[in-house]
């Protein structure tokens, strides 16, 4: 290779000891006889001084050696001129190359591939050796261009860089520089943060070839830290991790940096673990290549807790003082990831008086079985099997809006419940399963209750009014069917719920239990979301229908958060069809957001065929 010449003004007067502090950079162009500020000119981000550095004669050399044989000068020189207090300002002087004029323009994925080493050429050849020489570098060039692969870049990118060479005529290095910027922009905009373009072929055609290395993924390695950052053995097995990493973090596919967030959120949705990180490093052993290094830290298998609650009232003189020894609050335990496989065992218990409970107890214990058809299998099938006992205010029972208030009567129910969730995507999914219970009715004493309470035309309240159980003894025992398919695919856009969510949800009774109840429940909810300018706006519809033999407690209401808000659960009323709609518009203010809703709910005539 012959480097365009160089030189080195003064250079010979100066020590090779001692250490220089550079206070300025600046750039004469030879061609434009123009100079100016180092930081002003392109060319700046190719020299790696910078002012305010100490270097010595050694390093400034060797930085011009660099800049001669870079490719981009025909001719470059180093000056170097003391100022009064001591320090040097550095004139890069240059004459920029050119080549001729290009109406083509190739872009090449060249990773993995070896970069190509230039044979120095022998000042002693003869102009046939010459000749000989170049065609054998062209040679090798081309057989180059046929062993890369097709490139990323779009083609209306690759027609604007075209149209950029047309613009410009003669080929220069600033050109060079500003299609490099553009092609790179590209990637790093798409996410493809370790592609890069490494060099520029054929500038002496009229064809010009950008070679990219696109960050290839050579490897895949997944690392188990323990609690001081130490590689260990982990107990997650590797499958379970690796169908929750994208396709476009896996070997043979190019890095982008959304795929490698993706993989985050997908790893810490799995709650296995404290610590994720997903770092790309270089692969020292294939030149262009990415590994994908995943470090991981486990959260303990087995975890309990204990949460109490002590009622604190007045004593004597005003002083602070404990309403009971007995404490309440709420016992939790949980062993995850059984087998490496990520199965789990929860179990909670909740109490008013955790020493002695009664009836107030309500516990849940669940088992969690995913990857049902295997862990290699694609098809994600969850079982989940769940005993629980919960109690809960019934909206059903209530006076109404035009009614004081009236004894309130509480539905316990406890059971057996197994179901299978097939997920399509994160947010979609199919479940279907049985759910066995006792449904028991009590009063405040926590007595069991056969019937509601009733307005008399005198005003006054009797304890005959409608059954609270489908049996009319105050306890149910039912067994039904149960099925659920959630289509969902919201998003969020600049903070802002973007889509569509519909839920179509069905019960079955079976004719198992009390009475032996054979009943239809089905419920269809369609929400969508919309993003108009910096307003959030929402539409919702909600249908509700019930054929058979339904249970009081499991009416349809009217009213509450989740239906027409602005009123208490069931305040207007209970049905066994039910339609509501509602339009809502969310308003950004500051750092909070204001709601203006339109809500309007209907109980399709069937108000007279619920009993309350």
């Amino acid at each position: 290779m012959v480097c365009p010449p160089i030189s080195w003004f003064n250079s010979t007067s100066w020590s090779g000891f001692k250490k220089y502090k550079i206070s300025e950079i600046l750039f004469f162009d030879r061609r434009k006889w123009t100079t100016v500020s180092g930081t002003e000119d392109s060319f700046f981000e190719m020299v790696s001084l910078r002012p305010g550095g100490v270097y010595t004669k050694a390093q400034l050399l060797k930085e011009l050696e660099t800049l001669a044989s870079c490719g981009m000068f025909e001719k470059v020189d180093l000056e170097a001129k003391t100022k009064p207090d001591g320090t040097l300002s550095l004139t890069v002087s240059f004459t920029e190359s050119t080549w001729q004029s290009a109406d083509s323009f190739r872009c090449i994925n060249v990773g993995l591939m070896p970069q190509t080493k230039q044979m120095e050429m022998d000042p002693d050849m003869t102009d046939r050796e010459k000749l000989e020489y170049f065609r054998s570098q062209e040679k090798d060039y081309k057989r180059r261009i046929e062993r890369s692969r097709p490139c990323l870049l779009p083609f209306p990118v690759q027609r604007e860089v075209l149209q950029m060479l047309r613009e410009q005529g003669k080929l220069s290095a600033r050109l060079l520089q500003r299609i490099r910027d553009r092609v790179q922009k590209w990637y790093h905009d798409e996410g493809y943060a370790c592609a890069q373009v490494v060099n520029f072929g054929n500038l002496n055609t009229r064809e010009v070839v950008c070679e990219v290395v696109e960050g290839d993924i050579t490897k895949l390695d997944v690392q188990f830290q323990d609690k001081l950052g130490n590689i260990c053995e982990g107990n997650t097995q590797l499958g379970v991790i690796r169908r929750e990493l994208p396709k476009q973090l896996r070997q043979g596919h190019v890095f982008n940096i959304e795929a490698g967030k993706q993989a985050l959120r997908n790893i810490n949705s799995l709650a296995l673990f404290s610590n994720i990180e997903v770092n790309p490093r270089p692969d020292e052993k294939n030149e262009g290549g990415i590994i994908v290094e995943i470090k991981l830290k486990e959260l303990d298998q087995k975890s309990a807790d204990v949460s109490t609650e002590w009622s604190i009232v007045p004593g004597r003189q005003g002083r602070p003082t404990l309403a009971s020894l007995q404490p309440g609050g709420t016992v939790t335990f949980e062993h995850r990831n059984i087998k490496g496989l990520n199965r789990s065992i929860l179990g909670s218990f909740t109490s008013s008086n955790l020493l002695n409970p009664q009836d107030d107890l309500t516990f849940k214990l669940e088992y969690v079985h995913p990857y049902l058809d295997g862990v290699y299998n694609p098809r994600n099938r969850t079982f989940r099997a769940s005993c629980f006992n919960s109690r809960k205010l019934s909206p059903v029972f209530t006076g109404g809006s035009a009614l004081e208030e009236v004894p309130p009567i509480w539905v316990d129910r406890v059971g057996f419940k197994a179901n299978v969730t097939e997920s399509f995507t994160r947010q979609s999914k199919f479940t279907y399963g049985l759910v066995l219970e006792e449904i028991t009715t009590r009063d405040e004493t926590s007595s069991i209750c056969t019937h509601g309470t009733r307005a008399l035309p005198s005003g006054g309240l009797s304890m005959d009014g409608p059954p609270t159980t489908l049996s009319g003894t105050g306890v149910d025992r039912m067994a039904f069917a149960q099925g659920n398919i959630t289509r969902d695919n919201t998003k969020f856009v600049n903070g802002a719920i973007v889509g569509e969510r519909n839920v179509f949800q069905l019960d079955q009774g079976l004719g198992i239990g009390s009475k032996f109840p054979f009943f239809n429940r089905h419920q269809l909810t369609i929400t969508r979301f919309f993003q108009l300018k910096e307003v959030e706006e929402v539409l919702h519809g909600h249908y509700g229908g019930c054929v058979g033999d339904l249970p009081s407690y499991d009416a349809f209401t009217l009213g509450g958060p989740y239906s027409v808000r602005g009123y208490n659960m069931g305040e207007l009323g209970a049905c066994r069809n039910i339609l509501e709609v509602a339009a809502e518009l969310r308003i950004p203010v500051k750092n909070t957001h204001v709601y203006a809703f339109v809500e309007h709910g209907h109980d399709l005539g069937s108000s007279k065929g619920c009993q309350r």
